[in-house]
């Protein structure tokens, strides 16, 4: 085997267990962020959109928060602050059944 395959089948593996990570943490986090970079599950969310010298962008700030990252060792984190000059989405997550 080469060692291109050997990397492709090591980062589908890490792919696998991070999406069955996501799976289970999902019901613990109301909002659901994306951004051109990453993707969080999030308990707080404030959003403001800014303009510098015409050009707009937006500074997120998120708390209890969850990172799709599978190079980060924690993907668990306190507060994450994002600003970017592309697309963001914030989905609300439907609220659990009691």
């Amino acid at each position: 085997m080469s060692f291109s395959e050997d990397l492709e089948r090591y980062e589908s593996e890490i792919e696998l267990q991070l999406y069955q990570e996501y799976r289970a943490v999902l019901p613990m986090f109301r909002y659901v962020v994306e951004t051109e970079r990453r993707f969080y599950l999030s308990n707080e969310v404030k959003m403001e959109a800014k303009n510098e010298n015409g050009r707009p962008y937006f500074e997120i700030e998120l708390g209890d928060a969850w990172v799709w990252d599978m190079y980060r060792p924690a993907r668990f984190v306190a507060s994450v602050r994002v600003v970017t000059f592309k697309d963001v989405n914030v989905e609300e997550l439907p609220e659990k059944e009691l």
